[in-house]
C-alpha cells in the first residue's frame, strides 16, 4: 500500500472513478470531476444511462452467480469507488458465507478501501492493491485469500477499455481465467464504439489528460468470451441480460454489451 494514498490523489485532473461516482449520484467526487462529467453529458447524455445500466447488470449477474450458479467466491478486478450494491453486498445477501476480493491499483480507491472491508460474519471481504495489467500478480495474491480448489467468479465491470491493446485484454482474461478452477465464471460489460456521439464525448474526455478509455467494436467484446460457455442470453446489451425492474427507473437502450460465461 502507498504510505499516504490520500495525498497521492490529484484533484486538478478529472478521474474516471470519481466521474462514474458522480453519474451514479455518489458524493466522492470533486468540482473538476463534475465539470468533466457535465461536459461529457452535454455531448452524450446517454452516458448516465450506461453508468446506471451497468451497475444494475452487476447486481443481477452477482445474484445469478451466488444463487443459481452456486458461486461463493468473487474476484472483482478494477472495482472502483464503492457505491450502492457493491459486489460483496449483493453476494452476501444471497449467500452470507460468500468471500469477495476486490482488486484495484488506484490511490483514490485505496483511500476508500475501508468502505469495502465490511462483511457479514459468515463471509469475508478483502482488498488487494494490484494492477490488472499484471494478472499473474493478482492470481498470486488472491491465492492467499480465496480457495482455488473451488469455483471463483471473475468480475471485470467496465474497466477493460483502460487497456489500449486488444491483444493485452485477451491476455489478461485468458491468464486470470486460466488460473481459476473449472466451474469458475467470467462476468463483464464494456462499451462499444457504435454511437458517434459517444465516440466524440469519449475523445474529448480523453483529451483532458485523464486516463483514456478505448471503446470497442461489438465483435471484439464478444471475443472476450471465446473459449468459455456463455450463460443465456449470451452477449447482449446490458439492459437485456435477464432484465428486472431497474432501481434507476425506466431502462433505456444502451450501446454497452455484457455477458456471463462459465469455464468448463
Amino acid at each position: 500500500m502507498a504510505d499516504d494514498p490520500v495525498n497521492a490523489i490529484d484533484t486538478s485532473v478529472p478521474h474516471s472513478a470519481r466521474i462514474w461516482n458522480y453519474w451514479l449520484g455518489g458524493k466522492d467526487n470533486y468540482p473538476v470531476d463534475r465539470d468533466a462529467g457535465d461536459q461529457y453529458v452535454s455531448i452524450y447524455p446517454g452516458i448516465v444511462d450506461i453508468a446506471r445500466t451497468g451497475r444494475h447488470f452487476l447486481a443481477r449477474a452477482v445474484r445469478y452467480l451466488a444463487g443459481e450458479a452456486g458461486v461463493r467466491q468473487f474476484l472483482d478486478v478494477g472495482t472502483g469507488l464503492p457505491t450502492v450494491d457493491n459486489t460483496h453486498e449483493v453476494a452476501q445477501r444471497v449467500a452470507p458465507e460468500a468471500r469477495i476480493v476486490y482488486v484495484d491499483n488506484d490511490p483514490l480507491v485505496l483511500s476508500h478501501a475501508h468502505a469495502l472491508l465490511t462483511s457479514r460474519p459468515e463471509g469475508e471481504t478483502s482488498y488487494i492493491e494490484s494492477d490488472m495489467r499484471d494478472p499473474e500478480q493478482i492470481l498470486r495474491i488472491a491465492r492467499g485469500k480465496l480457495d482455488f480448489d473451488r469455483p471463483i467468479a471473475l468480475m471485470l465491470m467496465g474497466v477493460l477499455g483502460h487497456i489500449d491493446s486488444y491483444d493485452e485484454i485477451l491476455h489478461i482474461i485468458r491468464t486470470l481465467m486460466g488460473g481459476l478452477p473449472s466451474g469458475s465464471h467470467l462476468a463483464l460489460y464494456d462499451d462499444t464504439d457504435t454511437d458517434e456521439a459517444h465516440n466524440k464525448a469519449q475523445q474529448e474526455y480523453d483529451d483532458t489528460g485523464a486516463v483514456p478509455y478505448r471503446l470497442r467494436r461489438p465483435e471484439q467484446i464478444a471475443g472476450y468470451f471465446d473459449g468459455f460457455e456463455l450463460v443465456e442470453p449470451g452477449v447482449v446489451a446490458c439492459e437485456n441480460w435477464r432484465p428486472e425492474p431497474s432501481p434507476f427507473g425506466e431502462t433505456p437502450s444502451t450501446s454497452t454489451l455484457c455477458g456471463v460465461a462459465r469455464k468448463a
